[in-house]
């Protein structure tokens, strides 16, 4: 399959870069981006003859000229009225991929740093030094390698040592395609320091009926007895492409709890992705997508147990309408030196039409002995016995549908730390459902 069109962008866009750096060619910062747009250059744009890309085709991309830096009058009465917009916390906003200081609230105390990429690249050097890209795959991931080489924004959110920070840390990211197809590679880096404690929600929207292409990283660093809590929310439109990579490493003791709720989105590709290099260390990975029309989601996580005496547990569900597709292909290995590991996933779907379609593919990889894993899938239509009982207490039928669907996908949200964040999620689903 060939994207030469959506390639040659990239190249254009890749030399427009160069040209903008005014000096910079030469930094170690800008090595990164050329070795990554030659891995970029060698891997290029995954293809359905791609493993992991199997059920999921970009192709469509090809046809779409995007540009790179579209330019927004998106307000502060544009993001009021979107959903999810009252929500409290320190919060930094990219529109079209460039960082909005008007919709921002930074919030930077002597504890927690929230910069954009590049003052980070100015004023705390080391961290990026020391984290940036250190956990991203690009030997394979093409996509990956892509963003390194593209990516002129994002975050970098450092929490200190021995600190709890009560409020979410939110970025969101605003599509605006009313005028334009675009394209947006973001890059963002969060420290979470040892003995600290952090909770971080990503709110990706849109505004307008054109293609938005978002090629996303996120590394977390989890630091020893660290507590992260990590939200991603996706609430699109059904022309968008995303491809998001949340890369994240945990060290000994720490503590890593993430939920990944799409709500709409044209094509989606979340690839979650946890390396455990420490012990005792506990994760879990809970997910929910509700794509209806024409919606493809895909959802691909891995596990990657290291050393001895970690759990982690997974629960991903999908509620599958119309002519959607679902894909979910989780991943857990457990390595030779990874006794003692406890690791459970498990992906339960709900098909509610003949012409939606899931593929679901669980994987256990254990080169260990002494260890309790299992996996699992289920994927089927609801329980024609339950919505009778329900219409025989006097409940209508596509009410007591809608009642079993939000019942089903409560066991995720419910798990969700932040009040605020779950009442808006719960209030949406159920809108959703009906």
């Amino acid at each position: 399959m060939s994207f030469q069109n959506i390639q040659a962008q990239f190249e254009a866009e890749f030399e427009n870069i160069q040209k903008k750096l005014n000096g910079q060619s030469g930094s170690d910062f800008n090595t990164i981006r050329k070795e990554s747009f030659v891995k970029f250059k060698q891997l290029g744009i995954p293809t359905v003859k791609h493993e992991d890309w199997k059920y999921s085709n970009l192709k469509n991309l090809d046809k779409i000229q995007f540009s790179f830096n579209a330019k927004s009058n998106f307000s502060k009465s544009d993001l009021d009225a979107l959903p999810f917009s009252s929500l409290e916390g320190i919060s930094i906003c990219f529109v079209n991929g460039v960082f909005s200081e008007q919709l921002s609230q930074l919030g930077n105390t002597p504890k927690i740093k929230v910069l954009t990429l590049e003052a980070a690249i100015e004023q705390i050097p080391n961290v990026i030094e020391k984290h940036y890209g250190s956990y991203i795959e690009t030997e394979k991931e093409g996509l990956s390698a892509l963003n390194n080489a593209l990516s002129n924004s994002g975050s970098v959110i450092v929490i200190d040592e021995n600190y709890v920070l009560e409020s979410p840390i939110i970025i969101r990211y605003i599509s605006d395609v009313k005028t334009a197809d675009i394209a947006v590679n973001i890059h963002n880096l969060i420290v979470v320091g040892k003995h600290s404690e952090a909770k971080i929600v990503e709110i990706f929207q849109t505004e307008g009926e054109k293609t938005a292409f978002s090629n996303l990283v996120t590394e977390i660093f989890v630091d020893k007895d660290a507590i992260a809590h990590y939200y991603k929310i996706q609430d699109e439109n059904d022309q968008s492409y995303h491809v998001g990579t949340t890369q994240v490493n945990q060290e000994d003791k720490s503590y890593f709890y993430s939920a990944t709720i799409t709500l709409n989105g044209g094509f989606v590709r979340n690839n979650l992705n946890l390396v455990l290099n420490g012990q005792y260390i506990d994760n879990h990975m809970y997910g929910l997508y509700i794509p209806n029309g024409k919606q493809h989601v895909d959802n691909h996580t891995l596990v990657d147990h290291k050393m001895p005496n970690c759990e982690s547990n997974e629960l991903y569900k999908g509620v599958l309408m119309d002519s959607s597709n679902g894909v979910f292909n989780g991943k857990i290995f457990v390595r030779e030196d990874a006794q003692k590991t406890n690791a459970y996933q498990n992906c339960r779907n709900v098909i509610t039409s003949d012409t939606a379609s899931m593929n679901s593919k669980p994987q256990l990889e254990i080169w260990a002995d002494d260890v309790k894993c299992s996996h699992g899938t289920t994927t089927g239509k609801l329980n024609d016995d339950a919505i009778f009982y329900m219409q025989s207490r006097g409940i209508p039928k596509p009410e007591a549908i809608r009642l079993q669907l939000v019942a089903f996908a409560e066991d995720v949200v419910s798990q969700i730390k932040i009040e605020e964040l779950r009442e808006m999620l719960d209030s949406m689903i159920e809108n959703k459902l009906k």
